[in-house]
């Protein structure tokens, strides 16, 4: 069974429908014994950061989404969901998020549409598990005004030869309070719940700015798009994600 996390934000029957089509059963949920009983956790989201970490804590329900983010079993953040679990957010002014991954969340740069709305190309190099059998270059649908900037290098091909850092998202600021960053060159990694460090890879969006579209960083998973929206390729996504719980990996 798979807890969908109800906090107050998201579509989240939506998600749970999305699931449903794909014969994975799915709960929505805002207890925590369930997110500790679930085989898998997803954490989506719309709205602003600040509030989304207000009704979860509000709730008492962080205590419970760390221990679902401990490496355990299969976690997928998605949109505003995914935007929590980095270090900070200046939405608003600065204020902390989960801590998982590090790494700050920026307003999108000004010179196109806010918020970035519609269809978007997600590039990915095949690394990505929920991108199983889905081309690089694949249509999906994004709702947001801000954007994830991962700390340090990411552990991706698509990042090696010669992407111009001006395409770039800028790294994490090194002096915010939250964020963490590896050395310059060093590969970002995130600690597991084993002591060990898993390496983070990404798959990529252009608007604007190059930024993280979705990560994989041991079992958890994270997108900025909505799968639940992205029709054909979304459902795909969620039915690699359904397999990943099915698998046990």
């Amino acid at each position: 069974m798979i807890a969908v996390i109800d906090y107050g934000r998201g579509n989240l029957g939506s998600v749970e429908k999305a699931f449903r089509r794909i014969g994975m059963p799915a709960v929505i949920t805002q207890d925590p014994r369930s997110l500790d009983e679930a085989d898998a956790v997803v954490l989506p989201g719309d709205g602003a950061f600040h509030d989304a970490m207000a009704n979860l804590d509000r709730l008492g329900l962080v205590p419970a989404v760390r221990r679902a983010l401990d490496g355990s079993r299969p976690f997928l953040g998605i949109c505003l969901g995914y935007q929590l679990l980095f270090s900070t957010s200046e939405e608003f002014g600065e204020g902390r998020g989960l801590d998982v991954v590090p790494g700050a969340v920026r307003r999108l740069p000004a010179g196109r549409k806010i918020p970035h709305m519609g269809w978007n190309r997600v590039e990915h190099a095949g690394e990505l598990r929920l991108f199983d059998g889905i081309p690089s270059g694949a249509h999906f649908y994004f709702v947001h005004s801000y954007y994830p900037v991962v700390a340090g290098d990411v552990s991706t091909a698509l990042t090696e030869g010669g992407l111009r850092p001006e395409h770039v998202a800028p790294a994490a600021r090194s002096d915010a309070p939250d964020a963490r960053s590896d050395a310059p060159g060093a590969r970002t990694d995130v600690s597991a719940s084993a002591g060990r460090s898993v390496p983070l890879r990404a798959a990529w969006c252009e608007y604007g700015v190059k930024f993280a579209a979705a990560i994989e960083v041991g079992r958890i998973h994270a997108t900025q798009f909505h799968p639940e929206k992205s029709q054909r390729w979304g459902l795909r996504m969620l039915d690699n994600f359904a397999a990943i719980v099915k698998s046990g990996r």
